[in-house]
């Protein structure tokens, strides 16, 4: 059995995060402006009619009913079911391994809740209209990103926040196994 001072030295023995689902309320935020910014755009743009707004950025009002980057948009409808499914189940196992985490995982514990917030806001979009709104279209000589909304970006920022602790994380746990042997 390590003793105390051996417990927060071993990256093997750091004790699991106290309370880690508080952390849903970045989930909560997530959703909550992902739903108040989607009906001005939808109420006010004219569908696929780009309004500028800096010289690279337009607000554009579009209806994805694919996934990223309009990934299976074209098919008869199945896929609305399918990527629900994926985005409930998506969010369960995600806050399963939130519920499991350990003190040291911060970045984590801020990382899995804005993929839950993103994964629910654009299930709402899903099951509501059988769409999700994207809005938001950056551009640059030409070239154009694909649209998206508040629920893609806590999406991608949870996503980043994942590879930097999976590269990181692995790096701190590394060197805490080194100190600790010496």
């Amino acid at each position: 059995m390590p003793n105390a001072s051996s417990t927060t030295n071993d990256p093997n023995q750091w004790p699991p995060m106290r309370r880690p689902l508080r952390w849903l309320w970045l989930a909560v935020v997530i959703i909550v402006l992902d739903l108040l910014t989607k009906p001005p755009p939808s109420h006010f743009l004219n569908y696929a009619q780009p309004v500028e707004v800096l010289p690279f950025f337009n607000l554009t009002l579009l209806h994805n009913t694919g996934a990223a980057f309009s990934f299976l948009a074209d098919h008869p409808g199945w896929q609305r079911w399918f990527f629900a499914l994926i985005a409930i189940g998506a969010s369960i196992g995600l806050t399963v391994w939130l519920s499991r985490i350990r003190a040291d995982e911060k970045l984590l514990a801020v990382a899995l809740p804005l993929i839950i917030g993103g994964a629910l806001g654009n299930l709402y979009d899903r099951l509501v209209h059988g769409y999700v709104v994207d809005f938001l279209s950056f551009h640059a000589a030409g070239w154009y990103y694909p649209a998206f909304n508040v629920a893609d970006i806590g999406i991608t920022l949870g996503a980043v926040g994942l590879i930097w602790e999976s590269v990181m994380g692995d790096r701190r746990r590394k060197k805490a196994a080194l100190q600790q042997r010496d």
